[in-house]
Parts: structure tokens; C-alpha cells; sequence
């Protein structure tokens, strides 16, 4: 059976940044048994965060990588995921791009793969995170 994992722009930022934890994300994204997923609202958000840290070419850069990736399928905000995120968002003090996140594991079944600790909320509902030191 192929575990299914979604990333949210933290975790994909610490393999970018060379930060704590980015050798577990670089594990999960080299495993051949993992299904890999991100939705566009968490890659909007690591382009802006790249685009803020090392300029537009660069976050153009990372922004292809993320979409040309072999294995990790980038989902699209469609309105029931868009409902599922404001849901999330409107219950807690999480992000959107963190709903979006979270409301695309839990469509899934996956396993969300982030820092975030406002995220540990949503375990009592069925989320099922990897947590990457902060």
C-alpha cells in the first residue's frame, strides 16, 4: 500500500533553506512508496516566500522544480476544496494556505508533512501530520 504524504510550504522550505528536518522531507520525497501532493495555494505560498528572500528568478526556479517534480502532484484549488480550507480556517487560528493544506490531507487521507504547531489542533479531527522540528 502507497502512504500518501501532502507538503506544505514548510516543508518544503526546509529542504530549500537546509533547515531542521529537511532530511525527513527529503526522504518522503525520494521514497518510491509514497504518494506526494501540494496544493497550488501552498506552492503560491513558497513563491512568494522565495520570491521575498531571494528574488523573482529564483522563486521561478523552485516554483518549476515544484511542478516538474516526477512524483508530486499539485492539486488545484477547486470550490469544494476552497470550502474545505475556510472551514478549517474558520474553526482555528491557522493560515488559509494552511487550511488548504490541511482540507487536501484530510480529502486524501494523508499524512500532512510541516512544522506548523497550530496544525496539532486538527489531529483530534482526523489529521494525521509528520511533524518537522521548528
Amino acid at each position: 500500500m502507497i502512504e500518501k504524504f501532502v507538503l506544505d510550504s514548510f516543508a518544503v522550505l526546509s529542504v530549500l533553506e537546509e533547515e531542521a528536518g529537511a532530511d525527513r522531507v527529503a526522504g518522503i520525497l525520494t521514497a518510491q512508496d509514497a504518494g506526494l501532493y501540494m496544493s497550488s495555494i501552498n506552492v503560491g505560498e513558497v513563491y512568494y516566500i522565495m520570491m521575498r528572500r531571494r528574488g523573482k528568478d529564483a522563486a521561478d526556479l523552485v516554483e518549476g522544480a515544484i511542478y516538474d517534480h516526477p512524483r508530486l502532484n499539485v492539486v488545484e484549488a477547486d470550490r469544494a476544496r476552497i470550502r474545505a480550507a475556510a472551514e478549517i480556517k474558520a474553526a482555528g487560528k491557522l493560515s488559509m494556505a494552511d487550511g488548504f493544506a490541511a482540507a487536501l490531507a484530510m480529502e486524501l487521507g494523508a499524512t500532512l508533512v510541516t512544522g506548523d504547531p497550530e496544525l496539532a489542533r486538527l489531529e483530534s479531527q482526523g489529521l494525521s501530520l509528520c511533524r518537522l522540528p521548528r
